[in-house]
């Protein structure tokens, strides 16, 4: 995989122009550094010519201190370049530590679902470490020993033209060998790289489902599958290391050759009178820096075998696009483009939709429409794999309908903005997502302002209060700031659900969808949770995915689904009376039928 110099200069515009002024004091520091390495030599050359001809001890001392002090010079720019590269690359990667993170959060739940969250970490922050190097040390690794070459070359045509000529001709052909060979290793490293996000991805769902591996006995099964993934990772991780020590190798052998061609030129110079001892250590002094710019010039190559790799991933995943258009842009909260939902509970009309998760696979829903006038709710019935779970995706516009349309206040869903449909849609799932995070960040989910309206202590303290949590509340021992452990350890399922219910509380949203799991709740939580739900839908329009009796009796309007298909959708009071009516049936034989 040869990447084009092009895409290496374009990366690196894009992230390090933010970091200008560090990387402009980098640049000086590097051209310092380089200034006194080459002069470091021409003071050798001074003190060994002055020793011969014996200049006067005053001299000799006064040339060893400039050198002295030139040397110790030397190291500190070259130290300081480095510290100053780092904090340079490690600001410019997490700079696309960022962008990938917001374009992934960005894709559709597809993308999601057929990746798991190890492989996810792997692909932002391990291909994005290996990039470090790339960034921190391009410029001081191989333009900075680059820039030396040149000077050391230039400095060597003044000496003797033949000289220059044969170690320009020595680099040249030395950075062409290493230059050819660099992507040698590129195809292994990417192989690598895969096999960790496969190696992470597995052993992180793994873990987080250690209860029931545990309580299954697959505990074996997780081991064998782990040396598994371990012995695939071994061979591709050898080849990939063999190959990157073809260019040390390479650049052991031009190396000597090169240590052999100099002490050759001035032992020749030297014999035939047309050049000083002195110019004889200098032009070996400058062979070794032209050995040290090679060196590095070849660690960096092998560094950017790794990035190559990295960088062909990172595009990789920046040229996905997500299926759902967000009209919004670069829209705030405070200021949606797109059209603006109005306000008060909404209307939902589904028209015709039709969905399949994946082109050519089993259609999902087929042909359902339907219309839910503002304020009243939607009872939202069907077996398993029915498509009621599909209908709060499409609402909430995680998916949009492979044809159809939907109208949420009478204007179509998809010439509203994410932001916005989001801020008067409100969703409470079946599994409520509880971070590892205080209270008030789990209500307010990191943000300072919602729906417009400062998240102040006494807004959430009041929403919680209105929800009957005021006294488990007033029971946590640092109250809005205590620390909730991740999944929502320490919190019972109702208080999950009810802390979710909250959030909604907080949007103020048109239209709430609820998947409700009240079926595992004893009968005091239950209760507690009946009437949250009662405040969370007054006022506005509701659909509920019903799995209970009681859910039922609240609904306003009827929608049973049957493959994908509406089946029956009605009045519930119409429907009810009706013997010959799909409901009556549900009602007389269970509810729990809805559910085979």
């Amino acid at each position: 995989m040869r990447i084009p110099l092009k895409r290496y200069w374009n990366l690196l515009k894009s992230y390090l122009r933010p970091e200008k002024p560090r990387v402009v004091l980098l640049s000086l520091a590097v051209s310092v550094g380089i200034a006194l390495q080459l002069l470091t030599p021409q003071l050798l050359r001074r003190f060994v010519d002055s020793a011969v001809t014996k200049e006067a001890l005053a001299v000799l001392l006064q040339i060893a201190v400039v050198y002295i002090l030139a040397a110790v010079s030397a190291q500190f720019f070259s130290s300081w370049s480095k510290y100053l590269g780092e904090d340079v690359g490690w600001k410019a990667t997490n700079h696309v530590r960022g962008d990938l993170t917001r374009h992934c959060l960005a894709l559709d739940l597809s993308f999601h679902k057929t990746r798991t969250p190890g492989e996810m970490i792997e692909r932002i922050d391990g291909d994005c470490s290996a990039l470090a190097n790339f960034f921190s040390q391009f410029i001081v690794g191989v333009l900075a020993n680059a820039a030396l070459l040149v000077g050391v070359l230039a400095l060597l045509f003044r000496v003797d033209w033949r000289v220059g000529m044969a170690l320009t001709a020595f680099a040249v052909i030395s950075l062409g060998i290493l230059w050819r060979i660099r992507d040698t290793a590129v195809p292994h490293w990417a192989a690598v790289r895969q096999v960790r996000a496969e190696f992470y991805g597995f052993l992180g769902e793994r873990l987080s489902g250690t209860e029931d591996v545990r309580a299954n006995g697959a505990g074996h099964y997780v081991l064998r599958r782990f040396h598994e993934l371990l012995r695939r990772w071994y061979p591709l991780s050898r080849r990939a290391s063999i190959a990157g020590y073809s260019l040390w190798l390479a650049s052991i052998i031009l190396f000597a050759l090169g240590t052999v061609l100099s002490l050759s030129l001035g032992a020749y110079l030297y014999r035939h009178g047309s050049i000083t001892i002195g110019t004889v250590c200098l032009i070996f002094a400058y062979t070794e820096s032209i050995g040290r710019p090679l060196e590095q010039i070849r660690t960096q190559l092998q560094d950017l075998q790794q990035a190559s790799a990295s960088i062909g991933r990172v595009e990789e995943l920046l040229v996905i696009r997500p299926r759902v258009r967000d009209v919004s842009g670069g829209a705030t909260e405070k200021q949606p483009d797109g059209r603006v939902l109005p306000a008060g509970a909404l209307a939902v009309a589904f028209r015709d939709v039709s969905f399949s998760y994946e082109s050519g696979e089993e259609i999902v829903l087929r042909s359902v429409s339907f219309r839910v006038r503002p304020g009243r709710i939607l009872g939202l019935l069907g077996p398993t794999g029915s498509g009621k779970t599909t209908i709060a995706r499409l609402l909430f516009r995680l998916y949009d309908p492979t044809s159809g349309s939907i109208d949420l206040g009478g204007v179509e869903a998809q010439a509203v903005g994410l932001a916005e449909l989001r801020r008067r849609v409100g969703l409470v799932t079946q599994d409520v997502q509880i971070f590892h995070a205080s209270v008030r960040d789990n209500l307010t989910l990191f943000r300072r302002t919602i729906a417009g309206q400062p998240a102040t202590d006494e807004r959430l303290t009041a929403v919680l209060g209105h929800l009957d949590l005021g006294d488990w509340l007033a029971s946590l021992p640092s109250g809005l700031d205590t620390e909730l452990g991740s999944g929502g350890g320490g919190l019972s399922a109702g208080e999950g659900q009810l802390l979710a219910l909250a959030r909604l509380f907080l949007v103020d949203p048109g239209l709430v969808v609820l998947d409700e799991a009240s079926s595992r709740l004893d009968p005091l939580t239950e209760a507690r949770l009946e009437r949250a739900i009662d405040r969370a839908l007054a006022g506005r329009t509701g659909i509920v995915i019903a799995h209970r009796l009681a859910t039922v009796n609240r609904a306003d309007d009827i929608l049973i689904l049957e493959g994908g298909r509406v089946i029956e959708y009605g009045v519930r009071e119409a429907l009810a009376g009706n013997p010959g009516s799909h409901f009556r049936r549900l009602l007389e034989t269970g509810l729990e039928e809805v559910l085979a």
